[in-house]
């Protein structure tokens, strides 16, 4: 069993962040994706940039050397600057990224939780995010209390009440 450690992610953890956009936009290992590809599409993009802005917050997971190996975090976006998971103004969009080594082993479900916690505790009635339905991490959502608000293409986006 692996041994990581979860904490809050901080202002210079933006790298991480990207790392994890990458991990995320690219779960699907038949059809990957480039870096440069990924990071330069504004919907992705905007995930990370300028991050850590006000109602931005987040938890990383590292190995016991301390190496990254993924992240959940949430930002709030403007109704005329959505995210893939938009539903409403005030509802941070929840992002999970976990590097490919460490995927079905628990990783992703603890930093979900941990993430979850922190919206709670900033007073958010809702969280929400968008999955392509051929991604495994439906399951993982479902079981945590997500429900499909949306279907748009290949894409769900779900929402947890957190009250």
């Amino acid at each position: 069993m692996a041994v990581y450690s979860i904490r809050e992610a901080a202002a210079g953890d933006v790298r991480v962040l990207t790392d994890m956009t990458v991990e995320a936009a690219n779960w699907n290992a038949l059809a990957p994706r480039t870096r440069s590809a990924i990071l330069a599409d504004p919907l992705h993009s905007r995930y990370v940039r300028g991050w850590r802005r006000p109602g931005d917050a987040g938890v990383l997971a590292l190995e016991a050397e301390g190496a990254p190996i993924g992240a959940c975090w949430y930002r709030l976006f403007p109704a005329n600057a959505p995210g893939f998971g938009f539903v409403a103004a005030g509802v941070p969009e929840l992002i999970l990224g976990v590097s490919a080594l460490h995927r079905a082993k628990g990783v992703g479900r603890q930093l979900l939780r941990a993430v979850v916690a922190q919206a709670r505790g900033a007073g958010h009635q809702r969280v929400s995010l968008s999955v392509e339905r051929a991604n495994h991490a439906v399951a993982l959502y479902r079981t945590e209390g997500f429900v499909t608000m949306e279907r748009s293409g290949t894409r769900d986006t779900m929402v947890l009440n957190l009250r």
